[in-house]
């Protein structure tokens, strides 16, 4: 299991940005214990309705805010948007700071406080911030417009689980222009990349058995926003959205959310869409399916032995260390990355970039 300090990412084990940590109907009154980005965590939602991700571990004695009771009555330790360790009945706050002892009424110490992390909550997901100098968030989550369109069938995530691959070789899928063939049976008709600052994006069309337009390509607009998360478009007998998530575990150790929406012609969606968006997501999971059969039993690619015709492996690499070194640098190395950039022997998607 190869590391970060393998790949030779930068000075951070774990990268800065925005991590699935749970779907919506995860986080509960209950609380719930979460192992991300090396951490055991602590999620739970307030009486607000609010998601709430601390660590796990109360400051007093240790205790894992998220260790069962006796009583059985996890749900009855939110109070508000706080949360009671279920230990000494500690309360801490949304911000992390203890807020109240039951047996104690002089000044609460500076240290009785949790790291809080910053959580959006987003087309079925909850987002959790991950800075290792402890930043707000310097890059807003993807739009995704279309989870809130009547027309569009919403998706019940695919949780593929943990692999011991470092999300690096995840990643590398955004310029791998020569696996399409091998590995999804797909004729190539064009491909290019384009790396813009916290953005890589991939744009692809080809021949598919089934997902196709009406001049027979399946085309992909598929971007990543920060390290973690895919949104990709196609075009093709009806529109759909896949929705890739991974989050680091351990270092080198990798979980993956898979889903798929799709439009309808009816407004809410008809039994007919409905049908339409199983048949899409089953095509969806299988293809990446085949993509993490690879990933699962593959060798690190520590050093990719690149050719000229393989794709713009260098610079996604360029591109994704920008979020394992301190933000001070992010810019350095997004100049080493920005640009577009076709693939030697394979046509490009003509664009604007492109005549740029």
């Amino acid at each position: 299991m190869a590391t970060t300090k393998d790949y030779r990412l930068g000075e951070f084990t774990f990268p800065r940005g925005w991590f699935m940590a749970a779907t919506t109907a995860e986080v509960s009154r209950a609380p719930r214990a979460l192992r991300l980005l090396g951490r055991d965590l602590v999620a739970y939602r307030g009486e607000s309705g609010r998601a709430i991700v601390l660590n796990a571990y109360c400051p007093h004695m240790g205790a894992h805010l998220a260790a069962e009771q006796s009583s059985g009555e996890g749900a009855r330790r939110v109070e508000g948007d706080s949360i009671r360790c279920p230990y000494h009945a500690w309360r801490f706050g949304p911000d992390g700071r203890c807020n109240h002892v039951p047996y104690f009424d002089g000044p609460i110490p500076a240290a009785a406080k949790l790291r809080a992390f910053p959580v959006e909550e987003r087309y079925g997901c909850v987002f959790i911030w991950h800075d290792p100098e402890e930043g707000a968030p310097d890059y807003a989550l993807p739009d995704l417009p279309e989870w809130d369109d009547p027309h569009w069938v919403q998706c019940d995530y695919d949780d593929l689980g943990t692999i011991d691959v470092h999300p690096q070789e995840v990643v590398d899928n955004i310029a791998d222009t020569r696996h399409f063939g091998p590995i999804h049976g797909m004729k190539l008709a064009y491909f290019d990349d384009m790396f813009d600052g916290v953005v890589a994006r991939q744009r692809s069309g080809g021949g598919h058995e089934t997902m196709t337009s009406a001049d027979g390509l399946l085309e992909s607009d598929a971007v990543y926003t920060g390290p973690g998360i895919l949104v990709a478009r196609f075009g093709g007998e009806t529109d759909a959205v896949q929705i890739i998530l991974h989050t680091p575990i351990e270092d080198g150790r990798t979980h993956i959310w898979h889903g798929i929406i799709t439009r309808g012609n009816a407004a809410p969606p008809s039994e007919v869409d409905r049908a339409m968006h199983a048949a899409y997501h089953a095509t969806g999971l299988a293809a990446f399916s085949q993509d993490f059969a690879i990933w699962r039993t593959k060798a690190p690619a520590i050093d990719i032995l690149r050719l000229p015709t393989d794709g713009p492996f260098h610079r996604a690499r360029a591109w994704y260390r920008q979020f394992y070194n301190p933000r001070a640098k992010a810019a350095d190395y997004q100049q080493r990355a920005n640009g577009f950039y076709p693939t030697k022997g394979m046509p490009a998607h003509i664009t604007d970039e492109a005549a740029e």
